[in-house]
């Protein structure tokens, strides 16, 4: 299987694949991958006016639900083979109470940080869920995940590079980050449907998916600089409770996109993670980070370096 592949085995007849956070990044890249392979879907979310058209229109039904209001969901499940949650795995105790159906989410790398906060502790709480549950179910924990359309992590931090002439680093950007392509993020989920429909998940089961190797932040953003056409820029080695410090003043300049102390004091720490349980479970050899940056910003950037 080459990485540009959605893994497509045979899939046996059956009942529809309900996939909650439709019209979300991952949510709307899944449901193009399932109808492009014939699946029957269920499209799950909280406003129709935001299910991109083409979506709408080839899904068996959209139904509307509110994932804070139990009393919504079990009709939004009805009928459903698999449901797969791609919204916060904080909303898994109300899914599973919802339906018997087997079930796949999206999680968080988040859970494993050092300084938990509430996305981490709802990314945990889910997958606890999950295993008391004891249902057939996978929860995918990604890492920083990239090249989605409208995607707030790569392109956000292009355009805060593309206004900075200097770019401060705490601790010179030394540690480790291991983002992973929109595109795997696809097919790891596809890949984990097709599992659960073939009868082959018996449990709940946990899997990091994530790019094929841990770069050092520096190296990211000089990678970014790049394939975005940026040019080069020198890299200041700053105290991690200076740039804390300074990031509150984001929130003041309107040409710069806004950055929380969380999300520094997060670069701080590695983030370096196994891909064998992705690649032997799922069959899916995630995106080496330069081709899914080219793939990314490719146009973008040769245009702006042709003369």
């Amino acid at each position: 299987m080459t990485t540009g592949d959605i893994p497509q085995p045979a899939v046996p007849a059956q009942g529809p694949v309900c996939i909650i956070g439709a019209s979300g990044r991952s949510g709307s890249a899944l449901c193009r991958a399932l109808l492009a392979e014939g699946q029957k879907i269920i499209a799950v979310v909280r406003s129709q006016g935001n299910l991109a058209p083409d979506i709408a229109q080839a899904c068996l039904a959209v139904r509307i639900a509110d994932l804070t209001d139990s009393s919504t969901l079990p009709l939004a499940f009805e009928d459903a083979a698999v449901v797969v949650n791609t919204a916060h795995a904080r909303h898994l105790p109300a899914i599973l109470a919802a339906t018997k159906a087997p079930v796949v989410a999206l999680g968080s790398t988040r859970k494993f940080t050092r300084w938990p906060d509430d996305h981490g502790r709802g990314v945990l709480a889910g997958e606890a869920a999950l295993k008391a549950d004891g249902r057939p179910s996978i929860i995918l924990h990604p890492t920083m995940i990239y090249g989605a359309q409208g995607e707030d992590n790569v392109q956000r931090l292009a355009k805060l590079l593309e206004r900075l002439p200097v770019i401060p680093l705490p601790g010179g950007g030394r540690a480790l980050v291991q983002p992973i392509d929109q595109r795997d993020v696809t097919r790891c989920l596809v890949s984990a449907i097709h599992l659960i429909q073939k009868g082959e998940v018996t449990g709940p089961e946990s899997i990091v998916i994530a790019g094929p190797a841990a770069v050092a932040y520096r190296t990211f953003v000089r990678m970014v600089l790049y394939f975005a056409g940026l040019g080069g820029r020198p890299i200041m080695s700053l105290p991690g409770w200076l740039l804390m410090a300074l990031s509150h003043i984001t929130h003041h300049i309107r040409r710069l996109p806004q950055i929380a102390p969380e999300e520094v004091r997060r670069l701080l720490e590695d983030k370096n993670f196994d891909v064998g349980p992705m690649e032997s479970r799922l069959g899916v050899t995630p995106v080496p980070l330069a081709n899914g940056l080219h793939h990314l910003f490719g146009r973008r950037s040769h245009q702006n370096r042709d003369p």
